[in-house]
């Protein structure tokens, strides 16, 4: 079994193609897949950890060496939530650098400050990544399950840090696990939950995952969420019972990885 697979995903890969590309380094311990048909490929992965990496990310041995160290170091977590480094090229001195998300109650989710040194210097549990890169061990994702796809990508891997808070999973936030955004890419920060672009996917992984009525703060505030979640309810309600059936979520934690 290795220790770690690494999924490359990109909403421009084409499935045809994602198996010709070339890994930027191999290692025995190591297996690279590439492409957006990221369930297909865990039905092929045998590794103890899963790193969801999007293709701006730049994914090298020293970050897969501290997040080896992390795993050693926490056995308790089943997941980790990395910072990254998008501090423009030859400008350090306005560091740039986005982590996890807590949930706050009217906008879905926001990130932990990155403007608060002593926030930033704490070890801390979690609700979400900041979506560019996450890890996952096997074991939750196999007690959870594999992504929805009927969300995006990036949608999906919210969704399953949701529902592995259901299975009794917890994610975890290390100041000093980082990994940094490859030079001359996109925009790091567009995968932000709590978006404009992102509210209808949002408001769907928030009652899924939480019901109605503990999301009423967030639906007052984008009651043009609404509409969709009710057009889906019967759907939704499906699998709102799979995730939250026999939950494992206590109320404390829950207040923990909230703001």
């Amino acid at each position: 079994m290795r220790q770690f697979d690494v999924f490359v995903w990109s909403s421009q890969f084409a499935y045809s193609s994602s198996a010709t590309i070339e890994p930027p380094f191999t290692d025995p311990a190591l297996g690279w897949f590439f492409g957006n048909n990221i369930n297909e490929n865990l039905e092929k992965s045998d590794a103890e950890w899963i790193v969801f990496a999007n293709e701006t990310i730049n994914i090298d041995r020293p970050f897969l060496n501290d997040l080896a160290q992390a795993i050693e170091g926490f056995p308790m977590v089943d997941a980790f939530a990395p910072r990254v480094n998008c501090t423009v090229r030859n400008d350090q001195a306005n560091e740039n650098f986005i982590g996890g998300y807590l949930l706050q109650k009217w906008n879905g989710f926001q990130m932990i400050s990155e403007n608060d040194p002593v926030q930033m210097a704490k070890l801390k549990f979690v609700a979400a990544p900041n979506l560019h890169v996450v890890a996952f061990s096997k074991r939750i994702i196999q007690r959870t399950g594999f992504l929805d796809t009927s969300l995006s990508t990036e949608m999906g891997i919210l969704d399953l840090s949701l529902r592995m808070l259901h299975a009794g999973g917890k994610m975890f936030s290390l100041p000093y696990l980082v990994t940094n955004k490859l030079k001359d890419t996109e925009n790091t920060t567009a995968f932000d939950p709590s978006g404009k672009i992102y509210e209808d996917s949002v408001a769907y992984v928030l009652y899924k995952n939480f019901g109605f009525l503990k999301n009423i703060p967030f639906f007052m505030a984008h009651p043009s969420t609404l509409k969709n979640i009710w057009k889906n309810r019967k759907k939704l309600d499906e699998k709102r019972d799979a995730a939250i059936l026999l939950s494992k979520l206590k109320p404390n934690y829950l207040k923990e990885i909230s703001i």
